[in-house]
């Protein structure tokens, strides 16, 4: 009877920290580049204590994670939109060093220089971020990201793979910060750029709004193995009380 208790609490915690996830993924499912955030719940056991106590199973807090998936790519036209075929990343330059996205929509500044929509610079392979001729008219990007204006070649921009085993931190909306090195793309028939493309979100709307429809009946499931054991302490509170 009182083991019930942790179990369903420990249930909720778990459940409130997914629903936050899927509220945000919600929140983000127009949004260009962005990757959904999933959460990994590992089984907690507490060990019998070998005078009649059994083992007690209950769910971790969980752990988040971004899905690494792809989006579904739109054709804008705009020749400053870009988006990856395959498995890698746009880069650009960060507060604190590059940071990675999929959201390949891009401006050129009165300096020339080629940023993102927020205004960050974007960077090539090596890091340097990309001039181009502001005056230089239209700019054309082959699919090893080599960068065209008006028949001169003004470096190319870099693509860059993480190592799946990597652990990704959210860097605003679209953008991210791996804990273990990029390496540049150097394959390009197995990724490449797209020029006049965007990738929109990777959070399937149908699955999310599936997945809150069944969180909220399990919340409701633990709370009222809560009840349950409430109840049930009162009645042994009542009848400990009466028997005396």
């Amino acid at each position: 009877m009182e083991a019930s208790l942790p179990v369903a609490l420990s249930a909720q915690l778990a459940l409130e920290r997914r629903l936050d996830t899927l509220a945000h993924n919600l929140a983000n499912v127009r949004t260009v580049g962005f990757r959904s955030e999933e959460v990994k719940f590992d089984e907690m056991i507490k060990k019998g204590d070998g005078f009649g106590a059994e083992p007690i199973s209950m769910a971790s807090e969980g752990a988040s994670f971004l899905s690494t998936r792809n989006g579904e790519l739109t054709q804008t036209g705009n020749p400053l939109d870009m988006a990856v075929a395959g498995d890698a990343w746009f880069g650009f330059q960060g507060p604190n060093g590059v940071v990675y996205t999929r959201d390949g929509r891009m401006r050129i500044n009165q300096a020339g220089t080629m940023e993102t929509l927020t205004g960050y610079p974007l960077v090539d392979a090596g890091g340097a971020q990309i001039q181009l001729d502001p005056n230089g008219g239209s700019v054309t990007i082959a699919r090893d990201g080599m960068i065209t204006q008006n028949g001169r070649q003004f470096g190319a921009v870099g693509l860059f793979t993480i190592p799946a085993t990597a652990k990704l931190t959210r860097f605003d909306t679209s953008g991210v910060v791996p804990d273990q090195a990029a390496q540049p793309a150097l394959d390009f028939s197995r990724a490449g750029v797209m020029q006049g493309f965007v990738e929109g979100s990777n959070v399937n709307p149908i699955l999310e709004m599936t997945r809150l429809i069944e969180l909220q009946r399990a919340f409701e499931s633990a709370a009222n193995m809560i009840q349950s054991n409430e109840r049930s302490l009162g009645d042994a509170i009542q009848t400990l009380g009466g028997a005396k």
